[in-house]
């Protein structure tokens, strides 16, 4: 069982910037791959970025060269550092671990861009 627990969303302009954070109740060493999705209203939930046990990383085409995902498995956590920030990132943002075979989710952070 891996809970998780997602802070750092927020209202910010467009242009701006936001970190999100995402604290897991296991040791994330052990986890393969940890990522950040993301649901609009009306929307299905869509992948933003995954990393994984060696660091490598996924992103979506609508994010790449903006948004950057990292892990400190030091203190458990998996960040989104959220950059030039557009109306179109509006959405909850929710943190995934995929660990033995089982998905994770965590609760939710809101990210709001304002135009």
């Amino acid at each position: 069982q891996v809970q998780l627990v997602e802070s750092g969303g927020g209202l910010v302009q467009a242009g701006g910037s936001l970190r999100l954070s995402c604290a897991a109740s296991t040791t994330i060493f052990s986890i393969d791959t940890m990522g950040w999705y993301r649901q609009a209203p009306g929307k299905q939930r869509e992948l933003v970025a995954t990393i994984n046990s060696r660091g490598s990383t996924v992103y979506a085409d609508s994010v790449q060269g903006r948004f950057t995902i990292s892990r400190d498995n030091a203190k458990n956590t998996v960040y989104l550092q959220m950059n030039m920030l557009k109306p179109e990132d509006t959405a909850a943002y929710y943190c995934n671990a995929l660990y033995i075979g089982f998905d994770y989710w965590g609760q939710g952070t809101q990210v709001t861009v304002s135009s």
